[in-house]
């Protein structure tokens, strides 16, 4: 991980933005009447998807994939212009959050400027054909980074977008070679210092198949040296295995508390339910009681917090990528207030840099402990909607629930559990 990475940063929340579909208008400029709301849930970051020009040639749907970028230094004309994105950049600085633009620097389109201004800068095969380490990709064309004058363009790029953006939420991190991370990170600086670093990394089955292939990819443990964040994509599987009944909360619980020790002290993962990746977290966890249990989790594990636009409404449909499919904004959940209680939570010190542990208890209950100094704070969730106990480490009595305001009673070291969330703390 970056040495001087903050573990403050593990207090944020990011709200993530798809500017195409998250309005009628589909522009930047309608964006920005929604942006007091999104402050109001807690957020710090907005982080808009790609806003730039989609290529043509080979494209998915009829827009096209926002990842595969005609040209970097330009801004959609369909979602505006530059002097819309500045504004929009200064009204989001205005209500006290941080603006995040996605870089996609594994990648172009396969019409892309930089493909025609340099095409040595690119994968081909031995035929001289462009070439994809990952197959699927069919829209785009690989950059090929053992090519330094690539290095200096993409460089250049992003000291341009650091004059008004915070942060970087970087595509495909891991396919791009760490030392052009460090190189990069190293001259954005220089422009703006306190940049804030998302890596989308990968898991295991990922990584060693693209490693089979002789190509670089780099393991978490790598990625955090250059960046700030990254995906818990290394224990997605795990979860995705939990919440579909094939492995036990116990298995869960393992590799969650395996995290905490494989990676450097100040290490911050990115916790989701859902991106623009994956399913929406109500299509896969259908129970009302239990999306609120697992949005209560999520928030209060060590680490940052995504919210995909939508969330917070409990919206069941996946926006495709590759065609238009706006936002329908009809809540089936209110998960707003909770989403702003539980940032507010995660502002205390303890959630940052306590002692932290997670336990299974039975019933599908989880309980995750944070201690400092004499302070202890514990969360209790029951993620599959069945009552049960948790015992805790706190003295017996009465104390209040920080989500609801409810009273919790401890009774011989043991908290009784009626499906809704719980936090508690000694002082």
């Amino acid at each position: 991980m970056a040495d001087d990475t903050s573990t403050d940063l593990r207090k944020l929340q990011i709200y993530s933005v798809f500017v195409r579909n998250h309005t009628k208008e589909g522009t930047l400029k309608a964006l920005e009447p929604d942006l007091p709301r999104i402050k109001a849930l807690g957020t710090d970051f907005i982080w808009l998807l790609p806003i730039n020009p989609v290529g043509e040639v080979d494209r998915k749907g009829k827009l096209g994939s926002p990842y595969s970028i005609k040209d970097y230094r330009k801004i959609d004309p369909a979602q505006g212009t530059w002097a819309d994105f500045v504004h929009l950049a200064d009204k989001i600085h205005g209500l006290g959050m941080k603006l995040m633009i996605d870089i996609v620097y594994n990648h172009t389109s396969r019409d892309s400027v930089l493909l025609k201004a340099h095409p040595e800068y690119f994968l081909h095969d031995k035929q001289g054909k462009l070439f994809n380490k990952n197959p699927e990709w069919s829209d785009v064309a690989e950059l090929d980074y053992t090519n330094h004058g690539l290095w200096d363009y993409q460089i250049e790029t992003l000291k341009e977008y650091a004059k008004v953006v915070d942060g970087f939420r970087c595509d495909v991190a891991p396919q791009v070679p760490l030392p052009f991370w460090l190189a990069a990170r190293k001259e954005v600086a220089q422009v703006k210092p306190d940049m804030v670093w998302l890596a989308e990394s990968t898991g295991g089955d990922y990584i060693r198949e693209i490693r089979s292939k002789g190509y670089w990819i780099s393991s978490d443990g790598e990625i955090y040296r250059a960046f700030d964040l990254a995906y818990d994509y290394d224990i997605d599987q795990d979860w995705h295995d939990y919440v579909y009944g094939k492995s036990s909360l116990a298995d869960y619980v393992k590799v969650l508390n395996r995290q905490d020790v494989m990676y450097p002290a100040n290490y911050v993962k990115l916790r989701n339910l859902e991106n623009h990746d994956n399913q929406r977290a109500h299509e896969i966890i259908e129970n009302e009681n239990d999306l609120v249990n697992w949005t209560a989790f999520s928030e209060f594990e060590k680490g940052a917090m995504l919210i995909y636009a939508g969330q917070e409404f409990g919206l069941k449909h996946t926006p495709t990528l590759f065609d238009e499919d706006k936002l329908q904004w009809t809540a089936s959940v209110h998960l707003s207030d909770l989403m702003g209680k539980m940032h507010y939570l995660k502002q205390d010190d303890i959630q940052a840099t306590g002692k932290y542990e997670i336990m299974n208890q039975s019933n599908d209950i989880v309980q995750v402990r944070y201690s400092k100094n004499n302070k202890i704070r514990i969360g209790i969730f029951s993620l599959k909607s069945k009552d049960g106990i948790a015992k805790v480490s706190l003295n017996d009595g009465v104390y209040t629930n920080l989500i609801d305001s409810s009273e919790i009673e401890v009774n011989r070291g043991i908290v009784k559990v009626s499906q809704n969330p719980i936090i508690i703390q000694n002082i």
